[in-house]
């Protein structure tokens, strides 16, 4: 990693780095490092950043929508490219580490930043160890406390931009809760836990790390604050634990970490110029990971021809008048959405014929055996492209009964032109379902590709993937298809050409407006999704 402007061990306005010209740190540095083991990440209330002055999230009883987008995160061939930034936090128990988390988050001022505690990973206690718990006698600062094999799983999964599930532990039942959270989309992770430097595969996955000093006095208080207000403990209990547990562990296995951090922060989150230094670095570095995606389809795969896995619906004179209506730009608004509905209903009927079946025999009321075909598969999930996708949701449930269904919201970034992810909201083990994402146009591809990997970061397999669309040019199908080459791609019609700015030539307009109702911006492109009215 880039470390931080060493200043090689001297105290520069509250602040210690410790490790950029070699003199403090490396995973070799320490005596005694864990063996293998891994590394995860708990929320406590906490996964996204939030801005003070303008939040860049808007949240509902239900749901919480980004207002800043998360930028592609995967090359034109589809490949991820860039992992989040992971900043390490370590120090003592109630040194202060989630404060000065929560202070990186809101001095960095950027979306998808999720803060994971180590806190999650304690292990599930036997019988016999949750009566050592209820009378204080259980050790909760040792490294053995920790599922480090579950925790350096996700960590490396979260890094790699994957969902993951976070284990939610119960402090006052000494066990994990039935129910996970779960965790996806992180440009940064900010990583704290008194053992967060204790394992040698864990300091690979960090790209920063910070140790948090805070006085023992100081640190004494907090914790019989916390622990008495919070976990429903006692006085006693929280001082017999402090001397018999917590603080031999700081002293053997936590404060001899110190020295593998990039930098020291001592005073914890009133150490404003120790954060901004943290926040400098880290925008720097997330400079130097932008993509740019769409520039780079634009001008791939031309001039090639169209791949094996595009299906486009048979141009019969039916299907034909039907384009012609809903391309004609004098067409009303209720003939739009009539037509656009009739040629969504074949759409999806083509799609399903797409998916595997298997013989199965029934018997007729005649009492004679029938042989046809059945799905042969778990689930059918339908994932609309929000919000022009949307409209082809009711076409799925017509002809998939109890089919399940999920959102993504993504936005041009008028400023970049880049693609962004504001929301989504998938169904429980989409993993095991085929997927029919649904688009209603698809012009350099850039927003379906987004999409699509989405999916694969939430483990659909890319062979499961239906992407129905009822016009796309033939740099989107290019571009769809030569990153994700299993994904089925079909269509009711593909138009050769896009203009400078991204319009399908000869094209249908701005799909949602002319659905919806709604008035198109000078500068939409066929791609441009706005915000859905919920």
């Amino acid at each position: 990693m880039n470390s931080i402007p060493a200043y090689s061990g001297a105290r520069i306005s509250g602040c210690w780095t410790l490790r950029s010209d070699g003199s403090g740190g490396g995973e070799g540095s320490l005596d005694r490092l864990l063996p293998s083991v891994s590394l995860g990440l708990s929320p406590r209330k906490r996964t996204t950043s939030q801005c003070k002055s303008e939040p860049p999230l808007l949240r509902t009883s239900k749901r919480t929508i980004y207002t800043a987008g998360r930028p592609p995160w995967y090359n034109e061939h589809g490949a991820q490219s860039k992992e989040a930034f992971v900043i390490g936090l370590c120090g003592g128990s109630a040194s202060g580490k989630t404060t000065v988390a929560r202070k990186i988050i809101e001095a960095l001022d950027v979306p998808w930043v999720v803060l994971l505690s180590m806190d999650s990973f304690y292990k599930v206690l036997s019988p016999e160890e949750q009566l050592l718990a209820a009378r204080n006698d259980y050790n909760f600062d040792h490294p053995d406390a920790f599922d480090f094999d579950l925790l350096t799983h996700t960590l490396r999964k979260l890094k790699q931009g994957k969902s993951v599930k976070i284990p939610v532990y119960d402090f006052t039942t000494h066990g994990r809760q039935k129910e996970w959270k779960t965790v996806y989309g992180a440009s940064v992770i900010i990583f704290e836990g008194i053992m967060s430097f204790a394992d040698k595969v864990l300091l690979q996955l960090l790209d920063m790390k910070i140790f948090v000093e805070t006085d023992s006095d100081i640190r004494l208080v907090r914790r019989l604050r916390r622990d008495i207000t919070e976990r429903g403990r006692d006085i006693e209990g929280v001082i017999k634990q402090y001397n018999k547990f917590v603080k031999p562990a700081f002293e053997q296995y936590i404060e001899p970490t110190m020295r593998l951090a990039d930098l020291v922060v001592p005073r914890g989150g009133g150490n404003m110029v120790a954060i901004d230094l943290i926040v400098q670095h880290v925008h720097s570095q997330l400079e130097e990971r932008e993509l740019s995606v769409r520039a780079a389809l634009a001008s791939a795969h031309q001039a090639q021809p169209l791949p094996q896995t595009l299906s486009v619906l048979e141009s019969t004179p039916q299907v034909r008048g039907m384009h012609t209506i809903i391309r004609n730009k004098e067409t009303s608004r209720d003939e739009f959405i009539f037509y656009s509905k009739r040629l969504m209903r074949l759409l999806i009927e083509r799609a399903l014929s797409f998916l595997p079946s298997q013989v199965h025999i029934v018997q007729t009321p005649q009492g004679e055996d029938y042989e046809g075909r059945s799905f042969h598969g778990k689930r059918i999930t339908g994932v609309s492209i929000l919000r022009a996708g949307e409209t082809m949701e009711p076409a799925l449930r017509a002809v998939c009964k109890d089919v399940r269904i999920g959102k993504i919201l993504i936005q041009t970034n008028q400023d970049t032109g880049e693609p962004e992810l504001h929301y989504l909201r998938l169904p429980k083990d989409i993993s095991e379902d085929h997927v029919i994402l649904m688009d209603c146009t698809v012009s350099t591809g850039a927003a379906a590709m987004m999409a699509v990997r989405v999916l694969l970061d939430h483990d659909v397999q890319e062979d499961k993937i239906l992407l129905v669309s009822l016009l796309m040019a033939e740099m989107g199908v290019h571009s769809v298809a030569y990153a994700f080459p299993q994904v089925k791609i079909i269509t009711t019609a593909v138009d050769k050409k896009v203009n400078d700015v991204f319009h399908i030539i000869p094209g249908i307009g701005n799909f949602g407006d002319r659905y919806f109702g709604t008035d198109a911006p000078p500068d939409w492109s066929d791609e441009d999704l706005d915000e859905p009215s919920y």
